[in-house]
């Protein structure tokens, strides 16, 4: 810590407690209780069950969960592919051109996603491109929505790289591609995986654009427990609200893990 009196790092952590329990861990605690319960009529909820699990794990919600990790698998690894190769190609650019190239990035973060999600729906409801009433359409707008951060990390990474790596190998005759597949990928790893385990967790929690692009067949978790809270299934749409949570804590742990040995290697 930045704090190295025994009293300030003492009132870091009581600000920190302050702020973090009425903040963000008790209204997740709210929701976890509400999950196990079947009547919430006074200070505690009561009729515990874990009947909501059950349901939330079989049926339109397993299919949902599983649509969730598809798209959000799907546009990550999108993401991943066209922020980092465009990060790459800008860093080579001068300033003014690379900042142009920022911008329009990060574009689709600096307007509201629904403003996005309109944005697709009228570009590909109409030939050539017709993507409307299938999977793709809602791929394709979590993918505009997370290329934006993709693109953020792997820029700032590339700019605090030691160029004298780069530099070594060239001198030694290695080629460009060689340069680029062995030098410099390998030291961006770690901003890889982390702008990955991103990406991936704002697609499963998106939903004002996807609300307004999923077809019948493609129903994405969020949107259900949307429509679940919104027809007055608070228990049901909080189990699921777990469910999503856990998935998504899953496989950020995962991406951790590998991350963490490529900040090693």
């Amino acid at each position: 810590m930045l704090v190295h009196s025994r009293t300030g790092k003492w009132a870091a952590w009581a600000l920190f407690l302050v702020l973090f329990l009425p903040l963000f861990a008790l209204p997740l605690l709210v929701v976890v209780a509400a999950s196990f319960a079947t009547n919430w009529s006074g200070a505690l909820p009561s009729g515990p069950t874990a009947e909501h699990y059950a349901s939330a794990l079989r049926g339109e919600s397993f299919q949902a969960l599983t649509t969730s990790l598809v798209t959000a698998v799907t546009a990550s690894l999108l993401a991943l592919l066209l922020g980092s190769w465009a990060a790459l190609a800008a860093a080579s650019l001068k300033e003014p051109a690379r900042k142009a190239v920022d911008a329009l990035f990060m574009l689709p973060v600096a307007v509201p996603s629904v403003v996005v999600g309109l944005a697709v729906l009228v570009a590909f409801s109409q030939p050539p491109i017709l993507l409307n009433g299938t999977r793709w359409i809602v791929i394709l707008a979590h993918t505009v929505l997370v290329t934006a951060f993709a693109h953020r990390s792997v820029s700032a990474a590339i700019r605090r790289l030691d160029p004298v790596y780069e530099q070594a190998a060239a001198s030694l005759g290695a080629p460009p591609r060689y340069v680029l597949w062995r030098v410099r990928l390998p030291l961006l790893l770690p901003s890889l995986n982390a702008a990955a385990g991103l990406c991936f967790a704002l697609s499963m929690g998106e939903l004002s654009a996807t609300m307004m692009l999923y077809p019948p067949d493609w129903l994405p978790l969020p949107v259900l427990v949307f429509t679940a809270t919104d027809r007055g299934s608070l228990f049901t749409g909080s189990a699921v609200a777990v469910v999503l949570m856990a998935a998504t804590l899953l496989v950020l742990l995962a991406v951790s893990r590998v991350r963490t040995k490529a900040s090693f290697r």
